[in-house]
């Protein structure tokens, strides 16, 4: 019994031996690695455009369009063109609201732009008319065209705001090629597809994708005539006529006095001027009446002198 325990005994100081031997020696491996990775003879990565781990250029194919596919340290915002959308109002004093809107929608058609609205309002009260006309002017040219439409008249108010859409086109454009790629798929599994439940499910779920891909397409196109096109809202109006002020001396009464003498007058011309016609031929109208009564007369007063001969 006691020569059993004496074995077991060195048994268990054989295990302990090996186990502490093993992880003497992973310690020791494992220190050997890190220096040998800190040491000068280590693969650079950073300096061999080759390399995998290179940074300042990686080849990634699609990712941003119009440019190759290279991925750089500022592709965040060099690579990425910006969208914006451009729009405003602008309020201009002129002579002719008419002539003016004619003379902008012609800038405006110039430069291939277009007009969206047009209206025109007659003269009211101390108003004598306005305009207004919603141009869409490309954007590269907006700013020639502000300079082009300021020589009208009188500029008295700008507004220009801008909104970068970048992120919901390019959000657009991911959406539209995985739809178009998964209708592609759908497509050709519903070629090779030979039973009739699995057609109809196919069918069913390419309709859906192809209403949802014309949807995305439809606002692309909208977004994309925003960012090509800016809104310029044209305001063209005139100068307000302000009435005369009540005389305040004797002076300015007599001045008011013969102004209204010299008005009364003229309207009075003029009233008579429209009834001239009129009156010549009222005239000529009375003139053929009364021959007619006069040669009347003459025919009935010989009768009545043969009736009272006689008596």
């Amino acid at each position: 019994m006691a020569t059993l325990n004496t074995w077991g005994y060195f048994d268990n100081m054989r295990r302990s031996f090996i186990t502490g031997t093993a992880a003497i020696l992973t310690a020791l491996a494992l220190s050997g690695c890190s220096a040998g990775l800190g040491s000068d003879d280590s693969p650079d990565f950073s300096t061999d455009s080759g390399a995998i781990g290179a940074p300042e250029q990686i080849k990634v194919e699609g990712v941003f369009p119009g440019s190759d596919g290279l991925l750089s340290s500022d592709a965040g915002s060099s690579s990425t063109e910006r969208e914006v959308i451009t729009s405003g109002y602008v309020t201009i004093t002129v002579e002719s609201p008419q002539d003016a809107a004619a003379e902008a929608i012609r800038i405006a058609e110039a430069v291939g732009g277009r007009v969206d609205g047009r209206s025109e309002y007659a003269p009211r009260g101390e108003d004598r008319g306005s305009a207004t006309v919603t141009l869409r002017v490309p954007s590269k040219d907006l700013t020639k065209t502000l300079d082009k439409l300021r020589e009208l008249g009188d500029v008295q108010e700008v507004s220009l705001n801008s909104s970068d859409v970048t992120m919901e086109s390019r959000d657009l454009d991911a959406r539209i090629s995985a739809l178009s790629a998964s209708v592609d798929r759908l497509l050709a599994l519903l070629a090779s597809a030979s039973d009739t439940d699995t057609l109809i499910q196919l069918e069913t779920a390419i309709s859906d994708r192809q209403a949802q891909l014309e949807s995305l397409e439809s606002q692309s196109r909208f977004l994309s005539d925003q960012v090509s096109l800016s809104t310029i809202q044209l305001n063209l109006v005139t100068e307000q006529v302000v009435p005369d002020p009540e005389p305040g001396d004797f002076f300015s009464g007599v001045v008011t006095g013969w102004t209204a003498f010299v008005a009364f007058f003229s309207a009075l011309i003029v009233v008579v001027g429209v009834l001239v016609p009129w009156l010549i031929l009222g005239a000529v109208i009375a003139g053929i009446v009364l021959l007619i009564v006069r040669s009347r007369r003459r025919r009935t007063a010989p009768k009545s002198a043969e009736v009272s001969s006689p008596a």
